[in-house]
């Protein structure tokens, strides 16, 4: 029987942002948080990139790793004990870019205590047939969530929710700039001047019937706030989580 999407509270961190499991060294408090996201993870270990940037633009930056991770049976081995002990219920994030792999590693979490959903995030470019492939491979018992560029929101989260699909989260958009030394970087974007974009793709999305979680540029309650009054059924936060300081209406 395939499990509800619910969330106790509405705000949550996005892939990325805090690692692979919750920790309060980190100077993070999860008292508001509804649910914790996994960062990305892969079947097969995945190292840095060569060539690791950040480019700072006005009102954000852009960033590459290559979205380095164990691999998913190392991860299920390190984490999954702690995911089960976790007093948020956990998110696990995954590379679909191949669906039968992504079936093999969501057939797995189904069977892992204290998993409430998978999210599954994609290579930019990627068929909208591969996508929603993983929506037939994958639909069974835990609940999926699919992370869209801003563009895949309207047209594909619609035959996704049709289809079986939970929810739709909005992914960070991607972006190119050049470093200081010249050398042109792709990656995605973070930063507040995301918020005005993702307000709007949030509002469109609701008021078309989208379950959607909304993020990109949310760095403060009031944001969170703005995006949940909008329609979002939760909101996702990440570069302002690595930030020490309270976060400010």
């Amino acid at each position: 029987m395939k499990r509800d999407l619910y969330f106790s509270k509405p705000l949550i961190n996005a892939a990325g942002s805090l690692g692979f499991t919750p920790d309060t060294r980190n100077g993070i408090f999860f008292d508001s948080f509804g649910a914790f996201v996994t960062n990305p993870i892969s079947l097969r270990p995945r190292l840095p990139t060569h060539h690791p940037a950040l480019v700072e633009f006005p009102g954000g930056f852009l960033m590459h790793t290559g979205l380095p991770n164990p691999g998913f049976s190392a991860s299920l081995k390190k984490y999954s004990a702690k995911w089960n002990r976790a007093d948020l219920p956990i998110i696990v994030h995954l590379m679909a870019d191949r669906p039968e792999e992504t079936q093999r590693m969501v057939r797995e979490l189904e069977n892992v205590e204290n998993v409430m959903a998978v999210q599954l995030g994609f290579a930019p470019l990627l068929s909208d047939d591969i996508i929603l492939m993983n929506l037939d491979m994958c639909l069974g018992e835990v609940p999926l969530i699919f992370a869209l560029s801003h563009e895949q929101v309207l047209p594909l989260g619609r035959e996704l929710m049709d289809g079986g699909a939970s929810a739709i989260s909005i992914a960070s958009p991607r972006g190119a700039m050049y470093d200081k030394t010249g050398n042109l970087v792709t990656g995605r974007m973070y930063g507040q001047s995301l918020f005005p974009r993702s307000l709007d793709i949030v509002r469109s999305a609701a008021m078309s019937g989208l379950q959607v979680i909304g993020s990109g540029g949310v760095w403060s309650l009031a944001d969170a706030e703005s995006m949940l009054k909008a329609g979002a059924l939760a909101v996702e936060m990440d570069a302002r989580l690595w930030l020490p300081q309270e976060m400010k209406n």
